[in-house]
Formats: structure tokens, C-alpha cells, sequence
């Protein structure tokens, strides 16, 4: 059985959700849901239906994760609460001074729906956090560095 994946916008992050949905067989891509015109996306998957965001409501129950793949800036603070009352969802929201104010409105919504959101674990915060963490535990008395500002600063080291 697979996991039915969907994927809310279709930039560069989407393209890349898409590629690794690709290489693993225990997942499904089950649609791609985006603002633009759906007849003007293309997409690498044959057979899977490009539909407007209005649509996904549609797909509730044909869907088990739904990654979105908007901005953090504008997009996720809205759509990650909207669209996890209906689905499991996914985001990479990075504003890191916001992701307090993010999770309560993603919790509350998920909670409302019956339904879990993973938020913030893309690059950054999370691939680069986690980097950091295991390199400090392989070298201990290992140091640092960042290139975002003055010292260790969002776990870019």
C-alpha cells in the first residue's frame, strides 16, 4: 500500500517533492494542486491530475499528506492552517521568529480537523540543525562556524 501524496504549489520545492516521490515505491503522487491556470503546469508524473487549490477539499479523502510547498513569507502562514484541518500536512516554514506563532495555528487547526502537521522541516530549520548536531557529536571539541551573520546563527554552520 502506498502513501497518497499531495503536492500544494509546483515550484522548485514542489519539482523536488515530486523527484523523491519518484524514487520511492511505498509513495503515490496523487495530485498537484496550484494557484496558476491548471492546463499551464506541466509535470514530470504521467497520469497525475494538476487542479486548482480550490479543489483540494475535493480530494480529502484520496490524499494522506498534503506538502505544501508555498512561501513562508505569505503562503504557509495561510495555507498550512487551512489545509491542515483537512490533511496530514507538511511544510518547510522558516521564518524562524514566527514558527511559535505558525505551530499554535497549524496545532489548532490540525487538532480541529483530526489531523497532524509537520511544519519547519526543510533546509532550514531542520537538514542544517540536524547536520550541526551530528557533527558536534562525531567531534565534540569541534567549533562552528556560520556564514549568516555573527556566531552559530539558525544552524547554518
Amino acid at each position: 500500500m502506498s502513501i497518497r501524496i499531495g503536492i500544494l504549489g509546483y515550484g522548485n520545492l514542489a519539482k523536488g517533492v515530486e523527484s523523491a516521490i519518484m524514487q520511492n515505491d511505498d509513495l503515490e503522487l496523487a495530485a498537484v494542486f496550484t494557484r496558476r491556470d491548471p492546463a499551464s503546469v506541466s509535470i514530470r508524473t504521467a497520469g497525475v491530475p494538476v487542479l486548482s487549490q480550490d479543489a483540494a477539499a475535493d480530494m480529502k479523502d484520496s490524499i494522506d499528506v498534503l506538502v505544501i510547498c508555498g512561501g513562508s513569507a505569505t503562503d504557509l502562514p495561510v495555507q498550512t492552517p487551512k489545509y491542515a484541518e483537512m490533511f496530514n500536512v507538511v511544510d518547510s516554514f522558516d521564518t524562524h521568529a514566527n514558527i511559535p506563532v505558525h505551530f499554535a495555528n497549524v496545532d489548532a487547526a490540525a487538532k480541529k480537523g483530526g489531523k497532524i502537521g509537520l511544519i519547519s522541516c526543510g533546509w532550514d530549520p531542520g537538514m542544517f540543525s540536524l547536520n550541526r548536531l551530528y557533527m558536534n557529536c562525531i567531534l565534540p571539541e569541534g567549533r562552528d562556524y556560520t556564514f549568516w551573520g555573527k556566531g552559530v546563527s539558525q544552524g547554518h554552520s
